[in-house]
């Protein structure tokens, strides 16, 4: 007698798990991963005011002026901290009234906290930084970049090596970078992925992080600016390409519906008025 049937309890254990296994594998269906992401933070980097509207949506509220928000986004995950965007420079927050614009269409920006003193806040160092992700090269998503001197950049390479004014570069030479052609799944375990969305720039990019609790959310950078945009497909005369704008614009839609996400506009003040601001936090 074999002496499996003699310890009939661990055959049918063995029984059992072998079937198991047997309805996985017919199932078809992918093992659930576990987000790394712990939690996200919204960051205030900034407070504008935009002389006329029409600038970002060509033909509407002409002459209207409208409020603008400007957001950065602190993400704990299980590997290290990634910052989305760095915003306006600190050094604004010293200015009584804030940087007024050369064109008076444009946004007249102020900053109420400083980056560096919310980290502060957080109990977070910027050497505890270990990612800085830039959806864009503008000035206000890379005003304190070089707070964590650090930290790697993660930009698209067309982004890196659009040129300047003057033809100066848009980063410092000297800082660490991943220069990004297309996507990336920044933990290796799809919690995390930046992936490209040209049009505002050459080289704008969004970002796609999954929550535990919350869920999926889409970081649109400046893909849109604020919701009566997005809902017209509205493409700012400041682009750099209304064709690729169109585009990504439609791939964030495609994104959304897929991964029954939420989208967050990073200028739409009226949007960030009903968010949790840090401290306070998502998970």
């Amino acid at each position: 007698m074999s002496a499996m049937l003699k310890c009939p309890f661990i055959a049918a254990r063995l029984a059992l798990a072998s079937l198991v296994i047997l309805i996985a594998g017919c199932s078809g269906l992918p093992a659930q991963q576990t987000s790394g992401v712990e939690r996200l933070y919204i960051l205030d980097c900034g407070e504008g005011v935009a002389g006329d509207i029409s600038r970002w949506s060509p033909g509407v509220n002409i002459g209207k002026s409208m409020p603008f928000a400007e957001n950065c986004y602190l993400i704990k995950h299980a590997q290290g901290w990634i910052l989305w965007d760095t915003g306006l420079d600190d050094a604004i927050a010293a200015l009584p009234d804030g940087e007024a614009p050369a064109d008076p269409r444009a946004i007249h920006w102020r900053r109420p906290k400083t980056l560096a003193s919310q980290l502060e806040q957080l109990g977070v160092k910027p050497s505890d930084i270990k990612y800085v992700a830039i959806s864009h090269s503008h000035p206000d998503h890379i005003g304190n970049v070089e707070m964590f001197p650090q930290a790697m950049l993660l930009v698209q390479k067309a982004e890196y090596e659009w040129p300047g004014t003057n033809n100066a570069p848009r980063f410092r030479p000297g800082h660490p970078v991943t220069k990004i052609e297309g996507d990336k799944d920044v933990f290796g375990d799809g919690s995390v992925t930046i992936f490209s969305t040209p049009g505002h720039t050459p080289g704008h990019q969004s970002m796609l992080v999954k929550l535990p609790k919350t869920g999926a959310i889409v970081l649109s950078g400046d893909a849109v600016h604020f919701k009566s945009n997005w809902d017209n497909r509205r493409v700012p005369s400041i682009n750099f390409d209304r064709d690729q704008t169109l585009a990504s614009m439609q791939r964030i839609a495609d994104l959304l519906v897929r991964e029954k996400a939420q989208l967050w506009i990073n200028h739409d003040k009226a949007q960030r008025d009903t968010l949790k601001m840090a401290p306070e936090y998502y998970e």
